[in-house]
């Protein structure tokens, strides 16, 4: 549902809705995203490839600095909402406009390293909106009050934090019970999966990257509300 009222988001859905950025998309990412959201929101520049593949997006959200015309024109007038203001990425504009149980994203990993790492900001900044992004071998998600996951064994579980937190898990190599991970201190990049694996967190800001194959189960687990969720950040 599109909603034109100033005071609430652009797009509302009670199912996954997918988020399209300019960045790099990889060759099957669309049709990943399309078979498992019916919503389709592009980025600003994100609407290139969806309507270069004949997807018209629901909505375009962004500044519209990388909209070009000869996209720009293919889509009607009514499903374009530009927010002009430069103090926030199009990821964020689109992401903080977007209400739905789970954002699935593509074309916001690869290319520039700081526009990832904006993206990776924003993930953290909007603590309130479950998104899990598609990179070209993992999927990465801001980490909810606990998750639980079936992993192969070996398989990579990379834990970055962006802010202070505590947490516990089962079913890793190296356990993070009792530790503090923070920026510039303990990370817990390039951990491995023994079986399934729990984890739970104190608090926001921490973010977890996992096989790409665990995508379904993702998303399976912010749709059921099992995950708890973090309450909108202050600002």
């Amino acid at each position: 549902m599109i909603n034109l009222s100033k005071n609430r988001p652009i797009v509302r859905s009670f199912e996954p809705i997918a988020l399209v950025g300019g960045g790099e998309i990889g060759p099957d990412d669309l049709n990943v995203m399309l078979i498992r959201a019916k919503t389709v929101v592009a980025a600003d520049g994100g609407a290139a490839p969806l309507v270069e593949s004949g997807r018209i997006p629901d909505a375009v959200i962004g500044d519209f600095d990388s909209l070009h015309s000869q996209h720009k024109d293919q889509i009607p007038a009514d499903r374009l909402h530009p927010l002009r203001e430069q103090n926030s990425t199009d990821f964020d504009k689109a992401l903080r406009s977007i209400e739905a149980p789970v954002v699935l994203g593509a074309g916001f990993l690869g290319g520039r390293l700081d526009h990832q790492l904006a993206v990776l900001n924003t993930l953290v900044q909007r603590q309130d909106k479950p998104c899990i992004l598609l990179g070209e071998t993992e999927v990465v998600f801001h980490a909810p009050p606990r998750i639980s996951l079936s992993i192969t064994p070996g398989d990579v579980v990379s834990l970055f934090p962006f802010r202070r937190v505590t947490g516990t898990s089962k079913g890793l190599e190296w356990a993070i019970d009792d530790l503090v991970m923070e920026p510039g201190g303990q990370v817990g990049t390039s951990n491995r999966a023994l079986a399934d694996v729990e984890l739970t967190v104190d608090g926001p800001g921490l973010l977890v990257m996992v096989p790409r194959y665990t995508l379904d189960q993702l998303m399976q687990a912010f749709l059921s509300g099992q995950t708890g969720h973090w309450p909108v950040r202050a600002e």
